[in-house]
């Protein structure tokens, strides 16, 4: 690229802004308490911290944003970003970054963001495993060690003139828009998806070797057929990686997304709901291999309440999953997108199961019941063994532990999870030969610890008759297809 006296003529001044949006940590920060964090962010030579956010450890909806004034006529902004856990004598610097770089710089992520383009990369970049605007401490393969590693989401902007986002250099030498009139929303290919899209997830920057550059992974003026492209083999083609992006899809990551419907209580007995902790845990088990699980139990426009039926028949849960899921349209966009589970509560011989859709012509295993007065009685049916095995004498976190191990056991099996010991009912109690033989294979998928305090796949590493799952793990087959 030219050097430049401006890169933007139409502002008096360039401010870049750093947007942190969540922290979350994966694992233990402090063995006595919830982390008390705290962000440092170095833009260029000026520094910013955070307030401190203390007992928490998740901060969610953060938005904490701080904004430096760059020259005009350079290119490249550095960019740093710190998370910190305060402590009374020796702050400790969390993990965000993969092992790259000084004893420092192998924790925190350092970024260089373009000032033409709008765009960043270093130790996050477009395309990474972990996700743009995604920092992950696990991406140093230290997924099972205690090594305060961290999930942080961020973004990055800088001030235009029109306010669509796209600096003046980007519209003025690659894209030929108006730098004068806002472009959100437009689709000048008519691929079905906007500019702003386009051009978050198409626009990229190579770094090494004689190709550096920019690149365009996506045009927004090229025909594309987006509806053909699954990038991270998640079963989201671009159209529905667009229509999820509001709630943090990414086509170069891979997301779960779930919709929780529930049955009104039955007359008589006490109401349960999912506890919100069930999906922090499901949540950080997936965020740690980095697959980002997104829940709807109504935040997202879903989770609707279903009235209560006793003696639940098939064809009553393919008429609740047409109207309440698919709310009567076959062309409902979130078929093949959402997992669908009902929560109901009259089934208490069994503990839950996944079943399939058939709509038209098409087949899927994406839906599951679970009966919340079985898995609410799992608490105390033997209240000192239970308290043991869970490692918690707390009955709200027990729950908890009891509806994530469930929730993530029957979303297994849609993800086509199916290898020995798998729903081995001859492995649950001691006196079982297959409790042993299986008992490498620590996965919820084992019937032996989905009731414990494991909310997780296993990854194999156990050796005799362990499986990985991780790596078995087929996103797409959940989707409709036909029979």
């Amino acid at each position: 690229m030219p050097l430049l006296e401006d890169f933007d003529p139409l502002v008096d001044n360039i401010t870049v802004t750093v947007s942190i949006k969540e922290i979350r940590a994966l694992k233990t920060i402090d063995l006595l308490s919830e982390p008390d964090f705290y962000v440092k962010v170095r833009i260029n030579t000026e520094e910013f911290i955070s307030d401190i956010f203390e007992n928490m450890k998740y901060v969610e909806n953060l938005n904490w944003s701080v904004s430096s004034q760059v020259p005009k006529d350079d290119e490249f902004v550095n960019i740093s970003i710190e998370l910190w856990d305060k402590n009374n004598k020796f702050d400790l610097l969390c993990d965000i970054s993969a092992d790259e770089g000084n004893l420092t710089q192998v924790r925190t992520a350092d970024l260089v963001y373009s000032i033409a383009t709008g765009v960043w990369w270093g130790d996050d970049s477009l395309g990474d495993p972990s996700g743009y605007g995604r920092l992950n401490g696990c991406d140093d393969n230290s997924i099972y060690q205690q090594d305060r590693d961290c999930e942080l989401w961020f973004d990055i902007s800088q001030n235009d003139f029109d306010g669509d986002g796209f600096p003046y250099w980007l519209e003025t030498n690659m894209y030929n828009t108006s730098p004068l009139v806002s472009n959100l929303g437009e689709d000048a290919d008519q691929d079905g998806i906007p500019i702003e899209w386009e051009h978050i997830f198409g626009l990229t920057y190579f770094e090494w070797g004689h190709d550096e550059g920019y690149y365009m992974v996506f045009d927004p003026f090229l025909w594309e057929n987006h509806t053909d492209m699954d990038d991270d083999d998640d079963g989201l083609n671009n159209i529905e990686e667009y229509k999820t992006w509001q709630w943090g899809s990414d086509p170069f990551r891979q997301d779960i997304f779930v919709e929780l419907d529930q049955m009104e209580k039955e007359p008589g007995n006490q109401e349960f709901t999912v506890p919100v902790e069930s999906y922090d845990l499901i949540r950080d088990s997936h965020a740690k291999h980095n697959i980002v699980w997104h829940v709807d139990d109504g935040r997202l426009g879903g989770g609707e309440i279903i009235p209560y039926k006793a003696d639940l028949q098939e064809y009553d849960l393919d008429q609740f999953y047409w109207k309440y899921f698919m709310h009567q349209s076959t062309n409902n966009w979130r078929r093949g997108v959402f997992h669908w589970g009902i929560i109901g509560y009259n089934v208490t011989q069994i503990t839950g199961f996944t079943f399939g859709s058939r709509i038209g012509q098409l087949f899927a295993v994406d839906c599951f019941y679970l009966p919340a007065l079985f898995l609410n009685s799992q608490v105390k049916i033997v209240p000192l063994i239970s308290s043991l095995v869970r490692k918690t004498f707390n009955s709200e976190k027990q729950r908890a532990l009891i509806y994530a191990g469930v929730i993530m056991h029957e979303t297994g099996h849609s993800l086509g999870l199916n290898c020995p010991g798998v729903d081995c009912h001859t492995g649950l109690w001691p006196w079982q030969v297959n409790y042993w033989r299986y008992g490498p294979y620590r996965s919820v998928m084992n019937y032996r610890y989905v009731y414990s305090d494991l909310v997780d796949y296993s990854d194999g590493s156990r050796g005799k008759n362990d499986w990985n799952d991780w790596a078995s793990i087929d996103l797409t087959n959940f989707n409709p297809r036909h029979w």
